[in-house]
């Protein structure tokens, strides 16, 4: 039997133990399986207590079930759903139990999702917003990804795709009727407008720089500087844990240590790297070429010093904000004794005074990182494209239309092509045509049992 006609089963809620576990069952088998582990088939979708007993008839557990006939269920599927105690043992009995009936067999990751696209539950962008969501940090990225499953692309896509067919339409039957003198004139004329249109439309979504791709991956800051300048205390305090170790000796931190922050609902990757200096240690000299590989990727670097006369280094095309720590020493002070004064005016960039020790200057220091963190994604939360694949692929939707206005003049046959190809491209978006390639990748990345 084909893996797509086997009936599977995933735990799909959390890890045990738990108070109640959801295991669910898709496939041809789910109803057979329900009835010889529940005794009956309950009412669709109406929740029933039962004991289940094995094949045996040894009790399982004291259980309620759920039945789904096709079509009207998540996968499209047959589906039965039973939330039992969510003990290791109860969940054990009951996998061994479905195990045993044929053509029964255990879901591989995303396979409950990938049937549910297969079976035109959903378009291939909304199962991404639904990967989304599930590996969303933060509330900013969950409303973004939720946005994906309920259509915001999609819905777009094929409204795209749809006034493309019409104009390609008008473009064909111009064609066909080019011997009646004025009429494809009056077909193209239509069409061309609709085309010029639509482009002005996926241009403007193409332009919104990444917005959302940006808050899907989240903000890099590296906290960079030399060695025992209070990197490490810098990075704890920000994570409120202890997830560094701080030491006085220099070159402690010999590796990137990074953490994810919510920062006001931004995601936000904090990374502490080994001090910058020259020296002759191996393993120091490894962690300072990784710390310095690693700021030159991040969006933004906090160079982070203890002395008033350091200047920062202008090698990362990022923006470099100064810090200068340890102001309950008094060494962040300037000349004139007053904290908060800017220490590098010429670079346009805002500097900060802070003591990662006591906390005094942090709360400046991080709403700065908020104001930053707005600017940089934007409107990111509504933008439309959250994925490069989608933003690829809108691209060649768009050089599409482009070459077909531009060869207008040359054919009817050659513009109608490009809309071909036009249409083709959103049908790939939508993961309707062509796609088989890039399933395998987006559907393991699904944790098991989704």
């Amino acid at each position: 039997m084909h893996p797509h006609d086997q009936t599977i089963f995933a735990l799909s809620s959390g890890r045990p133990p738990s108070a109640i576990a959801v295991v669910r069952v898709s496939g041809g088998q789910a109803g057979p399986a329900l009835a010889r582990l529940a005794g009956k088939i309950p009412r669709p979708r109406v929740a029933t207590r039962v004991l289940l007993r094995d094949a045996g008839s040894q009790p399982l557990d004291d259980a309620v079930v759920l039945w789904f006939p096709a079509p009207a269920s998540a996968t499209g599927e047959d589906v039965a759903e039973f939330h039992v105690h969510g003990g290791r043992a109860v969940l054990t009995a009951l996998f061994d139990a479905l195990s045993a009936i044929e053509h029964v067999r255990p879901a591989e990751p995303g396979e409950f999702t990938r049937r549910a696209f297969e079976n035109g539950k959903l378009d291939l962008t909304e199962a991404e917003g639904l990967d989304d969501l599930i590996h969303a940090d933060t509330d900013r990225q969950r409303r973004q990804a939720l946005r994906q499953l309920r259509g915001l692309l999609g819905d777009k896509a094929r409204d795209w795709r749809a006034r493309i067919i019409e104009a390609s339409a008008l473009i064909e039957a111009g064609i066909d009727f080019s011997d009646e003198g004025d009429i494809p004139a009056e077909l193209i004329a239509p069409a061309l407008a609709k085309v010029q249109s639509l482009l002005v439309e996926i241009e403007k979504v193409l332009a919104a720089q990444g917005k959302g791709e940006r808050l899907r991956e989240g903000l890099v800051v590296a906290i960079a500087g030399p060695p025992n300048v209070g990197k490490s205390t810098l990075m704890n305090l920000l994570a409120r844990r202890e997830v560094a170790i701080v030491s006085p000796h220099a070159g402690t931190t010999r590796d990137v240590i990074e953490v994810q922050l919510d920062l006001d609902g931004y995601p936000v990757t904090v990374i502490d790297t080994a001090g910058i200096r020259e020296t002759e240690d191996p393993v120091e000299q490894e962690g300072v070429r990784r710390a310095q590989a690693r700021a030159a990727e991040a969006d933004l670097v906090l160079w982070l010093t203890d002395s008033q006369d350091a200047v920062p280094p202008r090698e990362n095309s990022a923006p470099l904000w100064p810090v200068r720590n340890k102001i309950d020493l008094g060494q962040g002070r300037d000349i004139k004794g007053r904290e908060g004064a800017d220490v590098s005016e010429s670079a346009g960039e805002p500097s900060f005074r802070i003591s990662a020790v006591t906390g005094e200057g942090v709360s400046e220091l991080m709403a700065g990182l908020i104001t930053f963190a707005e600017r940089f994604f934007g409107g990111g939360e509504s933008a439309l494209i959250t994925r490069e694949r989608q933003r690829a692929l809108l691209q060649e939707t768009a050089s599409s239309m482009q070459r077909c206005l531009a060869v207008i003049g040359e054919g009817e046959e050659l513009a109608a092509e490009e809309l071909r190809r036009a249409s083709y491209c959103l049908g790939k978006l939508l993961g309707r045509v062509d796609v088989e390639d890039i399933l395998d990748v987006i559907f393991r990345e699904f944790c098991i049992g989704k």
